[in-house]
């Protein structure tokens, strides 16, 4: 993440990412499943001020609590934001797999699964300036939490949602880097 990013409130943080969320993942279409939940207000922005070690690993499961316990009408999903602390790619996906882990041990996979974003987000094997990166990357590293039932609902009513990526990258290099530039700004901070 960009140096430009650092000592943003908390507030800031989900201001910007509400407007990522809006302009791009919902105003493209990137994932055609956001809408309902940004329209109903059932996406829930958890900023965590934690940084790393076990501040960060307590944060993410007081999130998945939440999570559980709430209403579905209420919080759909979560995106768990961390400003702080995992600028760094690798640590992210480091922290990714910690995360995949921990929902596995409390008996959650088939419950909740996770969404990866971050500002340096890079597919394996892609050349590197692919504008393809661009559709899992956002303000700062975010891990959403989706409920799988309500994604498996989702899915009955979309066809051929495999094909979803594949769109994607064609809009996104339809675009080109200038172009995402122009609809959310931000970007030029740390694309």
């Amino acid at each position: 993440m960009s140096k430009a990013y650092s000592g943003y409130s908390p507030v800031e943080v989900e201001k910007i990412t509400r407007q990522w969320v809006e302009t791009m993942v919902v105003g493209l279409s990137l994932c055609p499943f956001a809408a309902p939940v940004v329209r109903d207000n059932s996406l829930r922005y958890a900023v965590t001020e934690a940084q790393g070690g076990e501040s960060l690993v307590a944060a993410f499961m007081a999130e998945i609590e939440l999570i559980l316990a709430a209403d579905e009408h209420e919080v759909s999903t979560t995106l768990f934001i961390v400003p702080a602390g995992l600028e760094d790619f690798y640590d992210y996906l480091d922290h990714l797999r910690l995360f995949e882990e921990l929902l596995e041990q409390a008996g959650l996979e088939g419950v909740l699964q996770l969404a990866s974003f971050h500002p340096a987000y890079r597919f394996a094997g892609v050349p590197e300036d692919d504008l393809s990166h661009w559709s899992n990357r956002s303000p700062w590293p975010a891990f959403h939490i989706i409920r799988e039932a309500e994604m498996s609902r989702a899915l009955t009513h979309y066809a051929n949602p495999e094909q979803i990526p594949e769109r994607n990258i064609r809009l996104l290099r339809e675009l080109g880097r200038e172009g995402l530039i122009a609809r959310f700004p931000p970007f030029a901070d740390y694309c």
